[in-house]
């Protein structure tokens, strides 16, 4: 039988989401904040309190939920309560005037209002709501049924988990994900990095976003939403498709604000053309504009084929490319070592910009596409952003292009290029190589890594180009004197950054380890590590099976932290920090020295509110017996000590059959390890 929570607490949590709904609702979608981050912070830090001690009381819709939950098995299919259909196309003025033609001949209507809309390169969703609270979203899929991704489209901070007007029953809208042009080149470029294929454009990249098993995948890219379409609009009163958009507007939605009420074709046509010229001022991709008949009982009388409907088309603006020469195809080399063929073009006017060179991306590329120095090539902006190699016109070739291929040593330092298994990109493996340097020590001196403040760009250019820093163990050996001699460093601005530089002799193990730029090793990451080993000489004596064995550490990691600590280069570099008093950390107790016990290995959980100490306390101690504490329940936690109102962590030990104690067993346990508390446990936890 569960326990009774106060009324005062429903009432505060119910008031706490009605208002982050509504703040989120300026904020989001209306672009007009009405109090500051911090009230806003202090709004969910509340919320957040009261769930952890309420545990029952937290639903779907509640907005501290919208990232979280465990990966999927798979998607589960959804029925379309109506179908979802696809739109016929025009390509012309002419094709329009057709389609503005058949509508009044089958309409009856010599006169058509239509509502002009961005057709927007995105993916289609279905979004359900049961009494203002949002519940299932799936994908358009083949029409008819589609598959649920309600789990990632909460991430979408623009799509609302609640209303923020009352409405009672079904409402079901649709509605278009996108990616923004910007954040499809930020995804790519970290795909690039990372030698994985990139996406093809950003309607590619909004899909298999969507598609995550994992909602925390799709978390972590910036998709958006915009809703063009009321199921059952006259259950709501509502009679043209122009007042739906604006009734939707009003619920809490994202409607394009670029959306335009036309009286006849001849404002479509305009509209067209406008956007036509326009569309690269956008944020995100279109490829045409959608039109719509605004009369709904037009729509009934005009029906629909088995595909599409009547009372809708889809003007495709003609595909914007444009022909030219490959001069030479040359390599650059990235911050992490990536080797990537770009292709220098005979300048060409694209997308309202002259375009010079573009990116072939990997050697396979350049294979599948059989692009050759001196080839006569169609180039288009993929997104509207990055220029990139339609094909080739094979029937120009004279026979004197050159096949190009992928050079055995670095471009810049000469140094070993190799290819691993299983990815498609070529990397230097010579860690001081130049042109990795420069991004290397941008990456040193970031915030997130050892924020040497004022160690910008233009700085760390003239460093490498003077050779004055030939690594980034470098940097801590500059003096007043070299940084003086730059240009544009000035006395005070020298001053500084000496100073900046000395300081982040002091950062935390984690922003060094962050900082050494270990491949698909993040903060995360780094922070895990420190905090298992506690200072980089121990972390470099780790072997695999050390790492492998820390909760959040896969095989990838632990196999590269291995490799990257065995490199000479890197030992070198290593013992340059050593010398220059950089923080390595402090050394913890050895699980070898610390004497037997009932923690000792152990992989714990807590989970609860405990008497006798805070979380952190409690952590310190298990980590003192040679144990380690993670947030997570999974096969590899070993113990569950559960304190009151456990959370839903107790309940997976219990399924995955975990071994649970309770505070006053885990005090006891303390006590034979030498460790006794002051204070006790004022009563056992409630776990039903």
């Amino acid at each position: 039988m569960g326990r009774e929570i106060p009324k005062e607490v429903v009432e505060e949590v119910e008031r706490l989401r009605k208002e982050i709904a509504y703040h989120d609702y300026r904020y989001y979608i209306l672009n007009d904040p009405v109090i500051s981050d911090a009230e806003y912070d202090a709004l969910m830090r509340r919320l957040r309190e009261l769930e952890a001690k309420y545990p029952e009381l937290i639903t779907p819709d509640s907005p501290t939920q919208r990232v979280g939950g465990a990966p999927a098995p798979e998607f589960k299919k959804v029925t379309h309560e109506e179908p979802m259909l696809s739109l016929d196309n025009a390509f012309s003025k002419e094709e329009l005037l057709a389609f503005d033609q058949r509508v009044k001949r089958w309409s009856g209507e010599s006169e058509i209002e239509y509502v002009a809309e961005h057709k927007i390169d995105g993916v289609s969703v279905s979004l359900v709501y049961e009494d203002g609270v949002f519940v299932v979203g799936a994908t358009r899929g083949d029409g008819i049924t589609g598959e649920d991704v309600t789990a990632n489209l909460r991430t979408i901070k623009t799509v609302p988990l609640r209303l923020v007007k009352d409405i009672s029953g079904r409402l079901e809208v649709r509605g278009e994900v996108f990616m923004t042009k910007d954040e499809f080149a930020r995804i790519n470029a970290e795909r690039e990095e990372a030698g994985l294929p990139l996406f093809a454009n950003p309607r590619n990249a909004a899909a298999g976003s969507l598609r995550q098993l994992d909602p925390r995948v799709t978390a972590s890219r910036a998709l958006d939403i915009y809703v063009y379409y009321l199921i059952n609009p006259e259950k709501w009163g509502i009679y043209t498709h122009w007042d739906a958009l604006n009734f939707m507007k009003e619920l809490g939605f994202k409607v394009n604000p670029y959306s335009r009420l036309c009286k006849d074709m001849e404002e479509v046509w305009k509209y067209c053309e406008e956007w036509e010229r326009k569309k690269s001022e956008l944020v995100y991709a279109v490829d045409g504009v959608v039109l719509k008949v605004n009369k709904l009982d037009l729509w009934k009388k005009l029906g629909a084929t088995s595909k599409s409907p009547r009372w809708a088309i889809a003007f495709k603006f003609p595909p914007e490319e444009a022909t030219t020469r490959v001069i030479d195809i040359v390599v650059n080399v990235g911050r992490t070592g990536i080797l990537t063929p770009v292709a220098v073009l005979e300048p060409v006017h694209l997308g309202g910009t002259i375009v010079k060179r573009a990116s072939l991306h990997n050697e396979d590329e350049v294979r599948r596409k059989d692009v050759r120095i001196g080839d006569w090539v169609i180039v288009r902006k993929a997104g509207e952003i990055i220029p990139e190699v339609v094909k080739v016109i094979v029937d120009r070739r004279t026979g004197n292009e050159r096949e190009f291929k992928m050079p055995d040593k670095c471009p810049v330092c000469g140094a070993s290029v190799v290819r691993p298994e299983g990815e498609v990109a070529h990397r230097c493996i010579g860690i001081n190589c130049p042109a990795q340097l420069k991004e290397r020590i941008r990456h040193f001196a970031s915030r997130d890594a050892m924020d040497i403040r004022g160690l910008g760009p233009a700085i760390i250019e003239q460093l490498v180009e003077k050779r004055f820093v030939k690594d980034i163990a470098d940097i801590y050996y500059l003096t007043y004197d070299r940084l003086l001699s730059l240009e544009r460093m000035g006395p005070k601005s020298a001053a500084n950054l000496m100073k900046a530089i000395n300081a982040s002799k002091n950062r935390p193990l984690a922003n060094l380890i962050f900082g050494l730029g270990i491949r698909y090793v993040g903060k995360v990451v780094a922070k895990l590590l420190a905090d298992k080993f506690g200072t980089l000489d121990r972390l470099m004596r780790a072997s695999y099976f050390d790492l492998v064995e820390i909760e959040g550490i896969g095989e990838k990691v632990a196999s590269s932290v291995v490799k990257f600590f065995k490199e000479p280069q890197t030992l070198e570099l290593i013992e340059k920090l050593r010398k220059a008093g950089v923080n390595f950390g402090r050394e913890k107790e050895s699980l070898k020295e610390v004497r037997e016990n009932f923690f000792k290995g152990k992989v714990v959980v807590f989970t609860g509110e405990l008497k006798s100490f805070t979380r952190s306390e409690a952590s310190e101690l298990v980590e003192s017996l040679g144990g380690q504490v993670v947030d997570s329940v999974s096969k590899k936690v070993n113990l569950v000590v559960v304190g009151e109102n456990p959370g839903s962590k107790y309940n997976k030990a219990l399924s995955l059959g975990i071994p649970i104690i309770r505070e006053s067993e885990f005090l006891e346990k303390l006590k034979e390890a030498g460790i006794e508390v002051k204070g006790k446990v004022s009563r056992e936890p409630t776990l039903f």
